[in-house]
């Protein structure tokens, strides 16, 4: 292809690049690239840059329609190395949009409340209702130098 060709989609076009054709007027052992699978569906097969189809045989069938078989060797079978464990796909989608993993766990409302309140209990209340967390300096995980003093403590 070159800048100013002519383009042909007809069944009468040559086989030249970049023309269209029927493929029941291609030859055997023509290149092709961009084939329709069904008909009107803008070509499916071989499509990728550099991919390429061979026309390797033309058969009759029964009912006297002709098709095209393409060669077996050309995008077909395993695609890719199989992800054998966890950390290969994590390297693998690392890169990418947050697609992985794709958690299918549900968790209900009541597992994890927003109580719409603070937690803790202030130290002035009435005994019916000091239950739980008082007078609290803090709530939740103990993390860096907290947690550690308080490993030291258990040990002490």
């Amino acid at each position: 292809m070159f800048v100013s060709c002519n383009v042909y989609c007809t069944k009468k076009a040559n086989l030249v690049v970049g023309n269209v054709l029927p493929l029941r007027l291609i030859p055997e052992r023509a290149i092709v690239c961009s084939v329709e699978h069904h008909v009107g569906d803008r070509g499916v097969l071989a499509r990728c840059s550099g991919d390429y189809a061979a026309i390797i045989l033309t058969m009759t069938l029964p009912e006297f329609e002709e098709k095209r078989k393409r060669d077996k060797k050309l995008g077909e079978g395993r695609t890719e190395k199989p992800i054998l464990k966890g950390g290969n796909a994590y390297h693998k989608f690392r890169v990418k949009r947050s697609c992985w993993p794709k958690l299918m766990i549900l968790m209900e409302g009541g597992n994890h409340q927003h109580i719409g309140h603070p937690s803790t209990v202030s130290g002035d209340a009435p005994l019916g209702k000091k239950s739980g967390l008082f007078a609290a300096r803090r709530t939740g995980l103990l993390r860096g130098q907290a947690a550690a003093g308080a490993a030291k403590a258990d040990y002490a």
